[in-house]
């Protein structure tokens, strides 16, 4: 009996050439799987195709509310950005994918896992990582890195394996950029973004909305509730996760919202330039923080930044199983338990304009706040806060001058 290979198959050229590619190599059956995390029209047609080429069976899994509720939002309540930028599309969705590969390979018997990531990449770190987290007893392929046995180098070399096995597919010689896609975000990378100098073609790239030059010329209203750090309600009506994000994307996209273009440092050791667009995710981030600025206090607020940004490397370095993720998350749910109210923005051009924010946990006191003298503050008090406060200073500043004096 054949060992079982589980193929992490997105239905493009080059998983598709490795399913005929495994059999040969190493014959194994090959059982594809596809797993959906929002990819929309992606996915339309695959299942003739894995089997055109070969699979005995495909698995299309949608997992796109368990990526939205356990993966996404972990990340907003955390405001994990990477490198400031970065809002951890691809890196967010690798470890779910991993998770339910592993499933399913426990589900099919399966003996290895074959994913069709680059040697250059951070994701072959990332679906690796997940698996030997999850499945340490499980064999991993990489094509990609095994030259000795892997031996097409570009997208003519697969089109003619293919077509070498009675694989005729709609796939041709064409260049584009490469894409990664889910419901968070989509990246581009390749074309004229590999040299730094040149400037994006965005009438030729952009898949999920405008540059804020060809966005409406008026400005949109939209009002959101949070309860405990996650989204509830967008423009009154109650939807889940993956519902307001779809939302949120529409709007965001329609008013050129979210569109960077980064050169990041990949875990590899190389920078690597991209344009990322993440409309609906860069409104719910920033709709987030709005209201977690006027519940957190000071303290709570500079620890959870620095943790934010630790647990945005983590995520993006596949470290998404470790005991460490789990410990800075138990931290970010603690300070997320009075993050609840209402958020109200404008979008326009590109830009995110706040209109008013409330919360019935806000620490904002507009007797403290103002100019004008509350009953909570004394402006002499003032004085000897600044005087202790201040005395490191002024005792240095002594000591320098009795230095020079002498």
């Amino acid at each position: 009996m054949r060992e079982k290979v589980i193929l992490a198959y997105s239905g493009g050229l080059d998983t598709t050439a490795l399913i005929p590619w495994l059999k040969e190599t190493f014959d194994y059956e090959v059982v594809c799987c596809c797993i959906d995390c929002g990819q929309g029209n992606e996915l339309d047609g695959l299942e003739e195709r894995a089997k055109l080429s070969g699979a005995s069976k495909l698995y299309i899994e949608n997992i796109t509310d368990e990526f939205c509720d356990d993966f996404i939002m972990p990340c907003v309540k955390a405001s994990a950005v990477y490198e400031h930028k970065y809002l951890l599309g691809t890196s967010m969705a690798r470890p779910v994918i991993a998770k339910r590969l592993v499933e399913i390979a426990r589900k099919e018997g399966a003996t290895t896992i074959c994913h069709g990531a680059t040697g250059k990449g951070n994701d072959q770190i990332r679906f690796e990582l997940g698996i030997k987290a999850l499945a340490p007893d499980l064999k991993i392929i990489a094509p990609w890195r095994m030259t000795d046995v892997w031996k097409m180098e570009s997208r003519e070399d697969e089109i003619e394996y293919c077509k070498a096995h009675g694989i005729d597919l709609p796939f041709d010689h064409s260049h584009s950029y490469s894409r990664d896609r889910n419901l968070w975000h989509i990246s581009h990378e390749g074309l004229e973004l590999e040299d730094p100098a040149n400037e994006p073609d965005f009438d030729n790239m952009l898949v999920l909305g405008v540059t804020p030059e060809k966005a409406p010329d008026e400005g949109e209203y939209v009002t959101m509730t949070f309860e405990a750090g996650v989204p509830k309600t967008l423009n009154g009506k109650e939807m889940k996760v993956s519902e307001i994000i779809t939302e949120l994307n529409a709007l965001g996209g329609k008013h050129g919202i979210g569109i960077v273009d980064i050169v990041e440092n990949r875990v590899v050791g190389m920078k690597s330039r991209g344009v990322y667009e993440t409309p609906g995710g860069t409104i719910l981030m920033e709709a987030h923080d709005q209201l977690e600025e006027l519940i957190l206090d000071r303290e709570t607020l500079e620890a959870k930044k620095k943790l934010g940004s630790q647990f945005a490397q983590i995520v993006y370095e596949g470290k998404w199983f470790t005991p460490l993720r789990e410990a800075i998350q138990a931290f970010v749910d603690v300070t997320q338990q009075y993050v609840t109210g209402e958020v109200k923005f404008k979008l326009y051009k590109g830009n995110i304009i706040k209109a008013g924010t409330t919360s019935p946990y806000s620490l904002y006191n507009e007797s403290l706040a103002s100019f004008t003298t509350g009953d909570l503050y004394d402006h002499h008090d003032a004085s000897g806060f600044i005087t202790l406060f201040g005395l490191p200073l002024k005792v240095r500043a002594m000591k320098m001058a009795e230095v020079e004096n002498k």
